[in-house]
């Protein structure tokens, strides 16, 4: 796993979908979907298949590799 940079967010929480979009993960919402319904999106080292999960500051997305941290603003 690759260290994770952080991406913060004006928010408590963020939606997966939306995290991604922001972290430059992937390039839109459609892509999103595609990812996670394929299984290519963890949330703290476990699989994670829905776009719309509640993330917190100090959650880890990885992706392809990539992985982003949800940090205060």
């Amino acid at each position: 796993m690759s260290d994770a940079f952080d991406v913060p967010i004006r928010d408590e929480s963020i939606r997966l979908g939306q995290f991604l979009k922001l972290a430059s993960l992937i390039e839109s919402g459609a892509e999103a979907k595609e990812v996670i319904a394929d299984g290519l999106v963890s949330v703290n080292g476990e699989v994670e298949e829905r776009r719309g999960r509640q993330l917190k500051v100090g959650d880890v997305v990885e992706i392809a590799g990539a992985s982003a941290r949800v940090a205060h603003e």
